[in-house]
């Protein structure tokens, strides 16, 4: 990849190619601190819940585990939406590595910077959809207004 006339000419190509990924790297960067968020409030909530449950009425206590059941689920789908978000970063990292090596090794790295490329936007895609996942969850349990905590028939 390294030009044989010029090894500087060829590392500031190699990197301009990594450039792009770089900037990849922020915006994954910026949701992981978006799902950690949602993650810490998750836990937030759920603790709160736990703590009231010690000393509540036994009809209070349902309400209680009811609601720590959609909590438990989505902090399950925000971890799943950190890790593949954190495999993708690597696997960028990885792109820019493969991109020094194949200069500084002078091999071709299109099929593993494709490769890598690939599997690293198929677990962004999927840490993505867990997250919709999550974030819809939470929406379709949203209530506004006081809620009735009187305990409902069998």
């Amino acid at each position: 990849m390294l030009p044989e006339d010029s090894t500087i000419t060829g590392i500031a190509h190699v990197i301009q190619l990594a450039v792009a990924p770089v900037f990849l790297l922020s915006g994954i960067a910026a949701m992981l601190a978006v799902m950690t968020n949602r993650l810490a409030r998750i836990v937030d909530r759920a603790r709160a819940l736990e703590t009231e449950h010690i000393g509540a009425a036994p009809d209070l206590r349902g309400w209680i585990d009811r609601e720590l059941v959609p909590l438990s689920r989505r902090a399950r789908l925000v971890g799943v939406a950190i890790t593949l978000c954190t495999v993708t970063a690597l696997l960028v990292c990885a792109v820019i590595v493969i991109l020094f090596l194949g200069a500084f090794l002078h091999f071709d790295p299109y099929v593993p910077v494709a490769m890598t490329f690939i599997a690293a936007m198929l677990a962004f895609f999927i840490g993505l959809l867990a997250f919709l996942r999550e974030v819809l969850m939470a929406t379709a349990s949203l209530r506004i207004g006081p809620r009735d905590l009187t305990p409902t028939p069998p």
